[in-house]
Formats: structure tokens, sequence, C-alpha cells
């Protein structure tokens, strides 16, 4: 059920009481709530949820147990799912009022494209409490990147996700440029060209820019792959029933654009887009194939599935080519992350260690979490080629992510800090805060970051 902010309430609103774990007797709850909640065996521990009735039997108030961590506070989101409809406003506030009332909203997501759902809606009362503005932003940034990752392909290929990069160009007053097709090749983006050639929607760079031209120069790379077949080192059909997310990294990168420019962050954002189809064709790239890539180094292909890589690869370049402050991709990468940390915990690389620190920490305070895996040089050895500069994947199957990022990082050499983000882009177990579908990941624990260095949030 959707939750809508209000300022205040109205006349009509019911209180949420949020009490901490165990914390039943020391809440400021009044008799009846109380006695309501003992002769219901409530117990309090962290997201148990109890509606209590008037004496006409509808609902009264509500009451919800939080923990004092910030993970605890995003269990908020259950409300979303327990509340009968109408106006509601909250009568003590929890440890972290801001991700309790962020887990509501986040809560109240559903993907409604393609039928008809109920349309009831919460509205909740947030008067002296976290800045509305400020939720709704995160909240509207991540239900962008669930959107586009939960469309199927066959309404968000390529030429769609183009146009979802433009209106929000024109939202923000940002210039979009495309660039397309065999004019890929014309403009050297090779590798863009060899991956998405063979799909019925030509390939392309999307290539959005935002703020002062003086401004520091913030780049967002995110991996545009709309459907990924796994090309002819084809996948299995169970591993190609969740390859709509396989833009995921696109997703993410254009939810946390959404959540800058809205900021009015003061900086020179641009977001690169190689945005494909790793599609079957009579002129599909092939195992075995050498690509020229813009950077100038040669890759051979050792599996035609490792494509995500190779069109970063190529932004990476364009992006690094004006020595951004911050450069950051994203991406739905490597099973081997998966296999390393799960579908919940993204890991991500840098070697700059401040940015690492402070990703470390906004991951914790924003309850969105990370993990850092080291470049380890050592395995970039890995990635030899008897005939080309590198290949793009290894023999052994080892160390799958690191490889991948120390792939990634040999088109990098100017940024003055560069980070990347191999994410799911998928929850797999509903969570009360994010239902089974597309997910926004470390965007919100990135734009934390930001805030900070840029916007000079404390």
């Amino acid at each position: 059920m959707p939750v809508e902010l209000l300022a205040s309430p109205d006349d009509r609103s019911r209180p949420i009481h949020f009490i901490g774990e165990n914390g039943l007797e020391e809440a400021a709850l009044g008799d009846r709530v109380r006695n309501w909640a003992n002769a219901n065996g409530y117990e309090a521990k962290n997201g148990n949820v109890l509606l209590v009735p008037a004496a006409d039997g509808d609902i009264e108030s509500a009451l919800i147990a939080l923990g004092e961590a910030q993970e605890d506070a995003l269990a908020a989101g259950k409300l979303a799912k327990a509340l009968p409809e109408g106006a509601w406003h909250v009568a003590s506030w929890p440890a972290h009022p801001d991700l309790a009332i962020l887990g509501m909203v986040l809560g109240g997501y559903a993907f409604t494209a393609y039928g008809k759902k109920p349309s009831r809606t919460l509205r909740l009362a947030v008067e002296n409490g976290p800045d509305r503005a400020e939720v709704e932003r995160l909240a509207q940034g991540c239900a962008l990147a669930r959107d586009l990752i939960n469309t199927p392909t066959n309404d968000m290929g390529p030429n769609a996700l183009e146009q979802v990069v433009r209106q929000l160009g024109d939202k923000y007053g940002a210039s979009v440029h495309v660039i397309d097709g065999d004019a890929l090749l014309d403009r050297n983006f090779p590798m863009i060209h060899a991956v998405g050639r063979a799909s019925a929607e030509a390939p392309r760079l999307i290539d959005l820019t935002w703020g002062q031209e003086d401004a520091p120069k913030l780049t967002l790379v995110g991996k545009g792959v709309c459907f990924d077949t796994g090309g002819l080192d084809i996948k299995p059909a169970a591993s190609m029933l969740l390859m709509k997310k396989d833009m995921g990294g696109a997703a993410n990168v254009i939810g946390l654009a959404s959540m800058i420019m809205a900021a009015r962050l003061p900086v020179r954002l641009r977001v690169l887009i190689p945005a494909v189809e790793n599609s079957i064709s009579a002129n599909a790239f092939r195992p075995s194939d050498i690509l020229p890539s813009r950077k100038g180094i040669t890759v051979e292909i050792g599996n035609t599935d490792a494509e995500g890589r190779l069109v970063l690869a190529d932004a990476l370049t364009l992006a690094d080519e004006e020595a951004p402050q911050m450069l950051i991709d994203m991406a739905t990468l490597t099973g081997a992350a998966r296999v390393a940390l799960g579908p919940e915990l993204p890991p991500f690389f840098t070697d700059d260690e401040l940015l690492a620190a402070e990703l470390s920490d906004a991951a914790q305070k924003t309850a969105d979490p990370l993990w850092r895996l080291p470049l380890y040089k050592p395995y970039a050895e890995r990635l030899s080629s008897k005939v080309a500069d590198t290949n793009n994947v290894t023999t052994d199957g080892f160390a799958g992510a690191i490889t991948a990022a120390l792939f990634l990082q040999k088109f990098v050499e100017q940024a003055e800090s560069w980070s990347h983000f191999d994410i799911f882009g998928w929850t797999k177990f509903a969570k009360p805060w994010a239902p089974v579908g597309g997910e926004a990941m470390a965007i919100r624990a990135i734009d934390r970051v930001l805030q900070r260095r840029f916007g000079g949030k404390a």
C-alpha cells in the first residue's frame, strides 16, 4: 500500500507508537493500549506490530517495536502492509526516525504496471520528525531503480532505457546525447558495438550531463545490458529467468542520478550508460574473437557471457578521459560476488582508502549494506592472453568478482578516485521494506558519501 507523507496530521489521524525492543513497560502508552498488548501476548521484538481496536471495533492505534540498530529501523516497513488505509501520525519516535519512515515508504512500494492492484493509500504525518523532502528524495530514487529493473525487456530494451534517461534529463534540465548503431564504430566504442550488434535494437551509449561545467566532476557509469542470453556461450534457461535485471547497474545509476539532481548537489554530473542486449544472431561476437577497445587495449573473448565488463570498459575509458574527481561504476557483473557475499551484500572495490572508509561508514549509517573486497594485483595475471593484451575472463574460475574488477581497472587511469560496485539488483526474499523483485542497492550509501563530500552535510 503506497505511503504518502504529510507535513501535519488531520483530525482523523490515528497514532503510531514506536517502542524499543523489550521496552513495552517503559513505553509511554496509555493503560488501554498496554492492557491490550498484554492480553494479546505481544512481544516487543523488532518489527512486531500490534493493532489496537477502538470500542466500535475500528482500529484506534498501532504500535511497533524497533531495535536500536540502523538496520532495525527499516522493519517499520511492515506497517505499510499491516495498517488499514487512512491518516496516521507518529505518537512517539524510534531511535532512527529517518530510516523508520523511509522503511515505511519503501515497504509500500508495489510494481503495478502490468495489472490492477489495490490502490489504497496510507497518509502519514511526519510533523516534528525527519525531513519529509529528504525521505521522499531517497524513496523516489529507489522506486525508480526498482521500476526499471522490474520492467520486462520487451518494454525496457535499449530504446526504452534511452527514453527514460531523456525524460529524467528533461525533468532536471540535463542534456542527453546518444551514440548508437554503427556510429559507435565511427566514434571508437568498438566493444559496446560488438556486444550489442546481434540484437534487433541497436546498441548505444547514453550520455547525460547536468550541473555547472566548472563544478567538481562526478561521473556515474551503469551497465545497461537490457537482457543477457549469454551470447553464443548461451546461459541455461533457468539462468535467463532473471536476466531482465542485467541492466540493474544502469537502473541504480539512474536512481542515484535522480537523487543527486533532486538535491541540487553542486557537481558537474555525468551519467554514461552503455545500453545493449547480448543476443544471438549470425553477427554475434564469438568466443576467441579479439576485440579492439576505445582504450587501445585488445581483448580476447574467453566467454561471451562476460559481456558486461566489455561495454563498461569502453564507457569507463570515455569517462576517464576527462579525469573526473570521482568515477563510480555499478553493474550486475558476476555470480562470483553472490557466491562470496550472497544476494544482499554487494561488494565494492576501490584503491581510494578514504573513500572506502566513508562508504563503509555510510553503509552502516544508512542500513544500505556494502562490503569492500580487495583489488588484489597478483590475480590480474590470470587475465593474460597469448594473443591479445588481455582476456575478458580467467580460465580457473577463482576470484571472479576480483578479476572482473581488475579487468575494469585497466581502463581507468586519470580519475582521481574510482570505485566499482558489483550488485545483485534483486530482492530474492521479501523484507518488510522490500518486496521480491528489482532492488536499489548501494545508492543510499553512495548518496550519503556524495552529500558529505560535495554538499557540505555533516
